[in-house]
């Protein structure tokens, strides 16, 4: 029998599926996330759930530290990790919280916590099958709801979560995606990895996300073009999701198969350099929640093209051109003032480099942890 009076560790579980899945923000989310949470919180017992333990335990250190507990949860259907997989973890390891993104399980069996990214299905359905808006549309809208713990990942975002489904702003913190800077940062680093793409440092056009008719490569594309043959390459990092052939099909029409460059599989030591060489790095995506390409491209030290929709204004700040994201015209002009004048893309920068230090994993960790321990205090057995 314990003694009274000793104090019992917060038990925080967190649905880490989206490791074994693509690259994608919300995977990016909890990687930074809970690297800086497990740094700050050794006093905290973190139980994550995922398929392939091994490989997070051997990409970063944290995973592998005393307080962490690494466990396996095969790869499911949605369906059934909602309903079946996390209701059996989350009371085999006695969670105090169990911590989700977009959803919570079917069946609570005690506290979750719950980070909504954004609610585009909700104002931009065209960018989604119906499927998913009507499923969205009510599990979010629950999830919001009945979370103990609420978060969002911009200001932007926890407005629309607040419009949109009325919950209360004092309900909602935010957790601001975050950039490592021991990994993005400006200078010389990574030109071999460069090199080895065949590309050449100052001298592509770069832009990140993944193919899908919501990043608007199509646009981007067009554009492009406009600015003619003498313009630097495009290089496109993005993996194929849906609705991608068009990329292709519009790329042979203008013509300019021949300078553009998709790289759909790009290492993760690789994608920093890549930034970092940039000539300039162009997001002319029609709605996001954050836009995390952005920030990590101004942490790089490069000046940035991006959309004035939704958070993107929030996240560039003074560090971007911005652009409506369905005017190919002004998408070019903005890319071409960068091209031909060195001081507006110097001046972006200089912009750009201390405005992006807000986002902060570190920060963002802090507000997790505060509001986690707020809820459950020190618990005495």
């Amino acid at each position: 029998m314990a003694k009274a009076g000793l104090i019992r560790r917060i038990r925080l579980g967190v649905d880490f599926h989206v490791w074994d899945g693509i690259f994608q923000g919300s995977r990016s989310h909890l990687i930074g996330l809970y690297r800086a949470a497990i740094r700050r919180a050794p006093e905290v017992d973190f139980v994550l759930f995922l398929d392939d333990t091994a490989s997070l335990r051997n990409a970063y250190e944290e995973f592998a530290r005393p307080n962490v507990q690494l466990v396996h949860m095969p790869s499911r259907p949605a369906l059934v990790r909602l309903a079946v997989q996390l209701p059996w973890l989350q009371w085999r390891h006695r969670l105090d919280i169990l911590h989700m993104q977009y959803r919570l399980p079917f069946i609570r069996l005690g506290d979750c916590a719950c980070t909504i990214h954004d609610l585009l299905f909700e104002t931009h359905p065209q960018y989604f099958k119906k499927s998913f808006v009507w499923q969205s549309k009510l599990s979010y809208r629950m999830a919001c709801r009945r979370a103990a713990l609420l978060f969002a990942v911009s200001q932007f975002s926890k407005g629309e979560i607040e419009r949109l489904y009325g919950i209360p702003g004092e309900r909602i913190a935010v957790t601001y995606n975050g950039v490592d800077r021991s990994r993005f940062f400006p200078g010389e680093a990574g030109a071999e990895d460069v090199a080895a793409l065949g590309l050449r440092s100052g001298n592509y056009i770069l832009t990140v996300g993944r193919l899908e008719p919501r990043k608007n490569h199509v646009t981007l594309l067009r554009a492009y073009a406009m600015l003619g043959p003498q313009a630097p390459e495009l290089v496109i990092v993005g993996q194929r999701d849906f609705q991608y052939g068009d990329v292709w099909s519009v790329m042979e029409s203008l013509g300019i198969k021949d300078r553009v460059r998709v790289l759909e599989s790009v290492e993760d030591r690789s994608l920093p350099a890549l930034l970092r060489h940039a000539r300039l790095f162009v997001y002319p995506a029609q709605a996001e929640g954050f836009g995390m390409p952005i920030a990590e491209a101004m942490a790089s030290g490069v000046p940035v093209v991006s959309s004035n929709t939704t958070s993107m204004p929030e996240v560039a700040g003074p560090g971007a051109l911005l652009v409506d994201p369905s005017n190919e015209g002004q998408l070019t002009d903005a890319m071409a003032r960068i091209l031909n004048d060195v001081d507006v893309g110097a001046g972006l920068v200089r912009a750009g480099l201390p405005y992006v230090k807000k986002f902060d994993w570190d920060g963002s960790a802090a507000v997790l942890l505060s509001a986690v321990q707020a809820r459950f205090g020190a618990r005495s057995v």
